[in-house]
């Protein structure tokens, strides 16, 4: 039983999509936010995902949980250890939201009561998993979590409010909050947007902790291709609802293939550099429109290399392999690309 477990993924999500259905004026329009997500996440690993905003990130993760309003229409498989969570009812879904899934976002402060302080909210937290638990047991366990993920004197800051801590302390506090129920993954939306550069990387630190020290499972959603490539394992870069590029994190890093990856990369300022000496790559254009998406490649609009072909159908998510060698994880959606650009041998060349 033991060895099935283990070849089991942890998360498998297979041709997800998710279509809004939203009143603009008196017609109702159909918003395209996935169009056929597919990933594996493996238990103690970290799969960064990377993109803009409206890339369809969030809403690929928030389908996990099933934490999507009502106007979501979700289709596709999202299998958390072998069992299909989509089609669950709420009880059912309640064994696996914040007991096995937990969940921390951007702007912290804007998850908690203000009229609570730390100590009524992971008591509530602790309830929910044990309805005897006393509250002397609840601050106990609050405190030695919150000394776990880097908050000094817990036991006394239990009694302050949300008002009282800095950003970075209310994120540590949400982190320690989703470990109070035991979760085994921990879907990460852009935790440290809201925080300077010096806190985002104990941010990132801490979870890579918490991924040694308790195999915990991580989804780390972010603007910022380099921060995701600082943490992640695997990377899956997403526009337009679509995934356009998947691999390792450093094989990504190395040699982006996709050109929407690339721009990602080159628009990273860069230790260094300075506005009066040159200035900053921005992507021309704008983000593709979920409700009336183009009928090839989305990224075509913005794309310096796309032709003809391009606009002529979505082009499959195609493995890429090396000519001559072992396989590899690897997967592109681009007409262009081909087994030689791997090595950087092709005109794409590396980053």
């Amino acid at each position: 039983m033991m060895n099935e477990q283990a070849k089991t993924p942890l998360l498998e999500v297979r041709d997800l999509k998710v279509d809004f259905s939203v009143l603009r004026g008196f017609t109702r329009t159909s918003i395209q936010a996935v169009r056929g997500v597919s990933f594996t996440l493996e238990r103690g690993g970290i799969l960064g995902i990377v993109g803009e905003s409206g890339s369809g990130k969030s809403v690929s993760t928030q389908a996990i949980p099933a934490l999507l309003p009502k106007s979501a229409a979700v289709a596709g498989s999202i299998r958390y250890e072998g069992t299909e969570l989509t089609g669950l009812d709420a009880a059912a879904l309640r064994e696996y939201r914040g007991r096995k899934i937990g969940m921390i976002f951007q702007e912290p402060g804007r998850s908690y009561d203000p009229l609570q302080n730390m100590a009524a909210v992971f008591f509530e937290t602790f309830r929910n998993r044990d309805p005897k638990i006393s509250r002397e047991e609840s601050d106990e366990k609050a405190a030695a979590l919150l000394l776990e993920t880097g908050l000094e004197r817990g036991r006394e800051r239990l009694v302050n409010f949300p008002h009282q801590f800095s950003g970075g302390q209310l994120q540590r506090i949400g982190i320690a909050l989703a470990l109070a129920q035991g979760c085994e993954l921990l879907i990460a939306d852009e935790p440290t947007t809201a925080l300077d550069v010096t806190i985002q990387k104990q941010i990132v630190n801490l979870l890579k902790t918490l991924r040694r020290r308790r195999s915990l499972s991580v989804i780390f959603i972010s603007h910022d291709i380099d921060l995701v490539a600082d943490i992640s394992d695997r990377i899956m870069v997403m526009y337009g609802g679509l995934v356009m590029e998947s691999a390792e994190a450093r094989t990504i890093a190395a040699h982006p293939l996709h050109p929407y990856t690339r721009a990602l990369l080159a628009a990273s300022p860069r230790f260094g550099s300075h506005y009066s000496r040159e200035r900053l790559v921005s992507i021309p254009g704008k983000v593709t429109d979920p409700s009336n998406p183009e009928p090839g490649c989305p990224f075509v609009p913005r794309c310096p290399e796309a032709g003809p072909e391009c606009g002529a159908g979505i082009p499959p998510l195609g493995a890429v392999n090396r000519e001559n060698g072992p396989a590899i994880n690897r997967e592109v959606r681009c007409v262009h690309i081909n087994a030689q650009d791997y090595y950087g041998e092709a005109r794409h060349g590396g980053h």
